[in-house]
């Protein structure tokens, strides 16, 4: 069977803290688990059956691969080099922080790359869609605009309000994830509460329609399947949200 022709960016899943870093952090444990996109890659990960999946072994606590190279602290906090958490934590010593010229090579080492290889991918494969996959959290953290204490959906998909994608095509994306997930269609969010981050801005329409996909955190890490002090799984629930999402790109390419 001929592999699916779309591209996955996975720029949130890594859980290796840089060496560069190590003696510099005032971080918890649990704060970088809620601060990165936990399980995203095994959510989203179908490299088997598409032609490109981009991913990162770095959290995006410490070098966001979603932001622009504009985007730096002091600035922006949250930033493509971050000085606190999404819940506006402290992640490094006082007088520890990245300077300069460490910004600069985490910056080489860990940004370009992942760009770079996107880039390859869009300009090498004949590609017909890209999706850029995150995780969201169930309730908003203070840093986001969306702050209400609200629950949010159960997904997020988003194409800046048509510029990045084709409505047609985010709606029929939508209507096969409500299928595949047993969601209704009130329960995805169409650029609500996000519109698309800097990776479906910069590529998107260059020339592949790209659309950014979230998917709640409580459809895995609530009570039911997750246990927090563990941090393990209480049955299959990854293995069964990834079967979930092969279904939805296959059947998304069946109706296209």
């Amino acid at each position: 069977m001929s592999k699916l022709p779309i591209l996955l960016s996975i720029p949130h899943s890594g859980t290796v803290i840089p060496q560069e870093l190590e003696s510099r952090l005032c971080i918890m444990e649990q704060d970088l688990f809620d601060d990165r996109d936990p399980f995203a890659d095994k959510i989203y990960d179908v490299r088997d059956k598409v032609e490109k999946v981009v991913s990162t072994h770095i959290p995006r606590t410490f070098v966001d691969l979603n932001r622009s190279l504009q985007e730096m602290p002091p600035e922006n906090p949250d930033g493509i080099i971050k000085s606190t958490t999404c819940h506006q934590k402290p992640i490094y010593m006082r007088g520890k922080e990245p300077d300069e010229r460490l910004q600069k090579i985490l910056i080489d080492r860990y940004y370009m790359p992942y760009h770079r290889e996107i880039q390859r991918a869009i300009m090498q494969l004949d590609l017909q869609l890209c999706l850029d996959c995150h995780s969201m959290a169930a309730v908003a953290p203070t840093i986001s605009p969306d702050d209400t204490g609200e629950k949010r959906p159960s997904f997020c998909i988003s194409n800046q309000d048509g510029k990045t994608s084709s409505e047609e095509m985010m709606e029929l994306l939508a209507s096969c994830i409500s299928k595949s997930f047993s969601v209704s269609m009130d329960q995805i969010g169409l650029n609500v509460p996000f519109k698309g981050g800097h990776i479906v801005k910069t590529y998107g329409m260059m020339p592949v329609p790209w659309i950014q996909v979230e998917i709640n955190r409580d459809m895995y890490l609530s009570e039911r399947w997750f246990d927090a002090d563990s941090q393990s799984f209480r049955d299959s629930r990854l293995q069964q949200l990834n079967s979930m999402f092969e279904l939805t790109l296959e059947s998304f390419f069946k109706r296209i």
